[in-house]
């Protein structure tokens, strides 16, 4: 049976995870897990991609990592063939280490990347040694198990080096004393009865996320056992616009300068088609958006984007005007789609 293919393009986020053959230990000891990390960090750097969140456990292991030039199945097949071959050579043995290919969920970054991170940060309290301890408890084994890039989120001098953890605290704050105190409540409340993995969203078809991006990626993204070269759509978003590059073009099309379409206390229907347009061609997440457009806060993206839509669903007036910017926008940029 054919194998489907990895949902892969430019500006993904993925939660990976792998699993030791057999279930068996996949690190003996620190040697090897140094040795994991260090076969990661060379993964990452030749294929351009950005570690977000990561846990290592006795017989597998969580990441989260973002794919600028849409590649993750090629940087995962350098990793961890590269590791396997290193742990094989220290141990003097030889086979697979892994039970079969590496598992990936696509995640809907907006809407679950937060709650992602949060779940493989926690991993460690998931075994039976944590069964029936207080949350007081389990947070003490967290914040003392090396293994995890949680350290890294709560104090920059404890991250490695090919660790980035801006985007994910943006959610909290951004990466400063404030944010990084959001972050560790966050992660805490977890530690309460009832907290539902995310990851149970993507069974059966590989994305966390929300429906309209689920729609959006099986409509721009096309069928996932397609070839490449059936998917057009694909192809194109390597070829996205940077986004102070589709800035500079909106305005110009629109008319009315950025800080008149950015200034705070407005909803004009200009901005959230700016928002939309930056989500839609840069890959650019909503926190990184409301940076972009002056300081505004990813949740204020979220619903100006949120009233975008539902405009464009019901006035066609607006969706006329959206569509001639847009085509607007790509003909300025050669982008063809």
């Amino acid at each position: 049976m054919t194998r489907p293919l990895r949902i892969n393009y430019p500006g993904a986020y993925y939660h990976i995870t792998c699993r030791g053959n057999e279930r068996r230990s996949i690190f003996a000891d620190e040697k090897d897990l140094f040795l994991f990390l260090d076969k990661l960090a060379l993964s990452l750097e030749i294929y351009s991609v950005i570690l977000l969140a990561y846990v290592c456990m006795r017989n597998h292991f969580h990441l989260i990592v973002k794919t600028p030039r849409g590649n993750l199945s090629e940087c995962m097949r350098h990793f961890n063939i590269s590791y396997t071959t290193a742990y094989n050579h220290r141990h003097h043995r030889s086979g697979h280490l892994y039970q079969g290919r590496f598992k990936a969920f696509l995640i809907d970054a907006d809407n679950y990347l937060l709650a992602v991170s949060r779940y493989i940060h926690l991993n460690p309290v998931r075994t039976r040694v944590a069964e029936g301890k207080s949350a007081e408890e389990k947070w003490r084994i967290v914040m003392k198990y090396r293994w995890s890039s949680l350290q890294g989120y709560l104090s920059p001098g404890k991250r490695v080096r090919f660790l980035s953890c801006s985007e994910i605290v943006s959610y909290t704050g951004g990466d400063n004393p404030k944010g990084r105190e959001g972050y560790r409540q966050y992660v805490q409340s977890g530690l309460g009865k009832g907290l539902e993995n995310p990851l149970e969203l993507g069974k059966g078809h590989g994305v966390v996320g929300e429906n309209e991006f689920i729609n959006w990626v099986k409509s721009t993204i096309g069928k996932v056992g397609a070839a490449k070269r059936e998917q057009p759509a694909l192809r194109e978003l390597g070829r996205l616009l940077e986004p102070e590059e589709l800035v500079r073009h909106y305005v110009q099309i629109v008319g009315k300068r950025k800080e008149e379409i950015c200034r705070k206390g407005t909803q004009l229907a200009e901005r959230g088609m700016l928002m939309e347009l930056l989500y839609r061609f840069c890959n650019v997440p909503q926190p990184e958006i409301g940076r972009l457009l002056g300081g505004i806060d990813y949740s204020a993206v979220s619903q100006s984007r949120r009233r975008l839509r539902a405009g464009l669903a019901t006035d066609a007036k607006l969706k006329s005007k959206f569509d001639k910017i847009t085509a607007s926008l790509l003909e300025m940029s050669r982008i063809k789609i």
